[in-house]
């Protein structure tokens, strides 16, 4: 058996400890990507936005929380499986196709049907949000005329393809050549995720930032990942999430503290947003910290 792959915690030691950086999985940078991608990427919220009511959201999000609690078994526990059947794997990502492979038949390709539905669900509504940033926030907003929405329907359309494009040129490096396809998203999303989150944070509840602050912030971000990337390669890239987080939102402090410090004519104003969450919702929320509790108490 292989016990030590059920730690949840790595110790300062452990070879991985660079992609998990033992407890600071907890309290460090890996809490800026959560917060980036659950909170404040289209992909997601979107989905949410999408419901016919407040309490619908609620209910859908829930539902994915319940659904990301089951994560250990569905991917963690085959790669776990395939470290005893097959010790000699080269790559990391030959673990779950070598293990659908000894589905029979007929589970065999409901999972492959699951796995392309999921994969094409995701795809469109990735696609989707690129679209309706560009065209709705970049397109529309700067261009002089005042375009129709066929135009706007065009303009959307040629971007999702081109963005598709970009997309398999920057997967290529994923082809057999990286050690794991899921540590390498994960980061160099890192680059822009820290920036990304301080512009939705302080746009939300901060009413003194500015436009060029926020662009600071961002800016910040992409160089100062790609400088710690570069100069401390070996870093892991939680610490750098957290420290470039905490730096880039220091820039955009002093930089509105330099135009003014005063509140913004166009700052978003939360008095009359309904944060209220139902009953059901909060007994939810606290079995599911319950749960994430006891499984790291059992993993650590």
């Amino acid at each position: 058996s292989l016990p030590e792959k059920f730690d949840m915690i790595l110790s300062f030691d452990h070879p991985a400890y660079k992609d998990l950086p033992g407890v600071w999985v907890l309290i460090g940078g890996l809490w800026i990507a959560h917060f980036a991608y659950w909170g404040f990427n289209q992909y997601i919220t979107q989905r949410a936005l999408g419901a016919k009511s407040l309490p619908e959201a609620q209910k859908g999000v829930m539902f994915a929380a319940y659904l990301k609690l089951l994560m250990p078994f569905v991917v963690v526990l085959p790669g776990i499986c395939a470290a005893i059947i097959y010790p000699g794997l080269e790559k990391s990502d030959q673990a779950y196709p070598m293990m659908m492979a000894l589905l029979p038949n007929g589970l065999l390709g409901l999972t492959f049907a699951a796995l392309v539905a999921a994969i094409v669900s995701s795809l469109a509504s990735m696609t989707n949000s690129i679209s309706t940033i560009f065209t709705m926030d970049i397109y529309r907003s700067f261009t002089k005329s005042n375009p129709s929405q066929q135009r706007l329907v065009s303009v959307g359309r040629n971007i999702a393809w081109i963005a598709l494009v970009i997309a398999v040129i920057c997967a290529q490096p994923l082809l057999g050549s990286m050690e794991s396809a899921f540590q390498y998203i994960q980061n160099f999303t890192g680059f822009f995720t820290p920036g990304i989150l301080v512009i939705f944070l302080v746009a939300l509840f901060w009413k003194k930032a500015t436009t060029l602050s926020v662009l600071v912030a961002a800016i910040m971000s992409l160089i100062l990942s790609l400088v710690i990337f570069l100069v401390f390669p070996e870093y892991p890239f939680i610490h750098r999430m957290g420290i470039v987080f905490l730096v880039s939102g220091f820039g955009c402090y002093i930089t509105a503290l330099l135009q003014g410090y005063s509140n913004q004519p166009k700052a978003i104003d939360l008095v009359d947003i309904n944060f209220k969450t139902e009953f059901s919702f909060n007994i939810n929320t606290i079995i599911i910290c319950v749960i994430l509790f006891i499984t790291y108490f059992l993993l650590w």
